[in-house]
């Protein structure tokens, strides 16, 4: 038995590798017990400030990622007390089989690593999420989904940077100084999401609207559902979802429905031109007369046109942005019917109402 423990087998022997067999095979049992337990420890400091948020959210986000990057420790931690083969030592195009392996192994786990920070992100988020809907203000939501999606793409920058430096064993500052170059080029090239990108910055510290707020732009009328790094998700009415380059948010006009402090209504009444002037005066006044109600704020009732063809009523009034849109829509209708009755009251007809046809007969001389 010993002397096949003491066999060589690729430059180690059976020994060494029934170890690191045995290291990884109870590495395997004990990560999930282990990465629980780190992220319990992790729970202790990070869910201090968000006492809300249930301890089985953030295990449910961390513990996969921690899963794996445990193994892959202690695998590589593992497979480093061998000794590599030299039958394995192959080169190609100067590069050798076993750095091909390092630099794949460090890149992975650079990746769980990457991975496991941004779900830390997420959890903070939630946190934070979860403290911003206790206000009414919508701009700290704004700014929470913001800055989540921002802070993970400066993670991925930085984990890239990390495989370059462990795993090409580069040098990151002449990367820096040549990524500024190419980055230089790059932006000259997408100078448009760029610019998108400057724009969301502008929407976050300008707050022209927030996320929840009813716009119209561009034609679209909608509530905002996200505003990201390059474009405004928006659910219009007709339930469709559209996205809008941020820039165009920015350079064009955006109507914010919400922040309207009233609802206005216009009317315009064309009576017919046979109308005499005090039928219309009366009519007027019984409008005006009328109006007083306590949804309609600022009425104006005018006669603002007359021709050969109809005189023009014109009705203006203003609702509270306190009524639903129900509410609204029945005053209004409200409102109507109540000039049609009024017309009808004082005995005046809608322009066109009535239509005499009249035929001439032609006489043919012969």
């Amino acid at each position: 038995m010993k002397k096949i423990l003491e066999q060589i087998v690729l430059d180690n022997s059976v020994k060494s590798y029934l170890f690191v067999a045995l290291a990884i095979f109870i590495g395997l049992l004990l990560k999930r017990v282990i990465s629980k337990y780190i992220a319990r420890l992790l729970f202790r400091f990070v869910g201090k400030a968000g006492k809300s948020v249930a301890r089985e959210s953030f295990l449910e986000l961390v513990v996969e990622p921690l899963d794996y990057f445990l193994i892959l420790l202690i695998a590589i931690i593992s497979l480093d007390k061998l000794t590599y083969p030299s039958v394995l030592n192959i080169t190609v195009y100067r590069v050798s089989l076993r750095q091909l392996i390092d630099a794949l192994a460090d890149g992975v786990v650079i990746i769980v690593f990457i991975w496991l920070v941004r779900r830390l992100i997420d959890f903070v988020a939630l946190i934070l999420e979860e403290k911003a809907n206790f206000t009414s203000d919508q701009t700290d939501n704004q700014l929470i989904i913001f800055f989540k999606d921002f802070f993970k793409a400066i993670v991925v920058i930085i984990g890239v940077l990390m495989i370059i430096r462990f795993s090409f064993n580069k040098d990151i500052s002449s990367v820096l100084t040549g990524l500024s170059i190419v980055g230089a080029a790059i932006a000259l090239a997408t100078r448009e999401s760029m610019e998108n990108l400057i724009a969301s910055f502008i929407i976050f510290f300008d707050k022209p609207f927030t996320v929840g707020d009813l716009v119209k732009v561009n034609g679209f009328s909608g509530t905002v559902e996200k505003i990201g790094l390059r474009s405004t998700r928006i659910r219009t009415l007709e339930k469709t979802f559209i996205s809008v380059p941020n820039k165009q948010m920015v350079d064009t006009i955006v109507d914010n429905i919400s922040l309207r402090t009233q609802r206005k209504v216009e009317l315009k009444v064309e009576i017919d031109i046979n109308a005499s002037s005090q039928s219309i005066a009366d009519l007027l006044a019984v409008i005006k007369e009328k109006l007083v109600l306590p949804f309609v704020q600022n009425p104006q009732v005018h006669l603002v046109d007359t021709g050969k063809n109809a005189h023009v009523i014109s009705l203006e009034y203003f609702g509270s942005m306190d009524e639903t849109m129900d509410q609204f829509l029945n005053h209004r209708e409200k409102i109507y019917l109540m000039v049609i009755a009024s017309i009808e009251e004082n005995k005046l007809q809608l322009a066109g109402a009535s239509t005499d046809i009249v035929i001439k007969e032609n006489k043919l001389n012969y």
